[in-house]
């Protein structure tokens, strides 16, 4: 049995496992010097009750629950499996309210939720590489979503002196604390409501291409190696 489905049986371990995460995440963050980029841009739709599409790819999880202003109200994607459940748990204790589900996999209900959330002027989040990748490869989910609400899509990263990338088919980044960081913010993406076919894959591509960018961007400002998407085959595979 995984470690993930053993702690998935016990209640009392999953939520101090999500608060020792939340404050791991604090730590880390106070114990750093923080520089943000461009962070005028999410500033321009706050300041206009102007929701929007956060997103950032998976690998960049641990941080980005500081990049939010905590007076605005977010809801994030996160996959309703155990792993996802237990990041759920943890960034709730950052005011992060969830959307169980999926944007690309039987997401109907996911997409209705997240739908209403951009309709009633709050912003959502999503992992267009999540929850299983392939790595730095949009779905075309996020497009469906910006297409049907007329949100913009706004992309992020964060990079960090002191890390480690794991393994992981994400290439997870575990920020170390006493660090220098920095949170980089891309220009917003608008997807037409009348948008189909080839114009799709060409709005798909552009928001991936938004996103690498901005987390090289964030890396190489950290005097990091930048990380790898995965291979187009495996991504082409993964569509299929």
């Amino acid at each position: 049995m995984s470690l993930i489905k053993t702690i998935s049986r016990k209640e009392s371990v999953r939520r101090f496992l999500c608060w020792l995460g939340a404050g791991y995440i604090r730590f880390v963050y106070a114990t750093s010097r923080w520089q943000t980029v461009r962070g005028e841009i999410p500033k321009s739709f706050h300041d206009k009750n102007q929701p929007f599409i956060l997103s950032f790819w998976h690998g960049r999880l641990l941080m980005m629950p500081h990049c939010w202003d905590k007076q605005q109200s977010i809801h994030m994607l996160i996959s309703s499996h155990a792993d996802g459940q237990l990041i759920a748990k943890t960034v709730a204790h950052f005011g992060i309210k969830t959307i169980a589900g999926s944007s690309t996999r039987g997401g109907t209900a996911a997409l209705r939720g997240m739908l209403n959330a951009l309709k009633a002027g709050e912003c959502i989040g999503i992992t267009p590489d999540g929850p299983r990748g392939p790595r730095m490869r949009a779905s075309d989910g996020i497009v469906n979503v910006a297409k049907l609400s007329g949100a913009a899509i706004v992309p992020a990263s964060f990079g960090i002196t002191r890390r480690r990338a794991l393994g992981s088919w994400d290439r997870f980044i575990l920020a170390w604390p006493f660090s220098r960081g920095v949170i980089v913010w891309g220009s917003p993406i608008y997807i037409d409501r009348d948008t189909e076919g080839t114009d799709m894959e060409t709005a798909r591509q552009k928001v991936e291409d938004g996103l690498n960018a901005v987390t090289d961007e964030a890396d190489t400002l950290c005097g990091c190696a930048t990380i790898e998407p995965a291979p187009v085959q495996q991504a082409e595979q993964a569509a299929s």
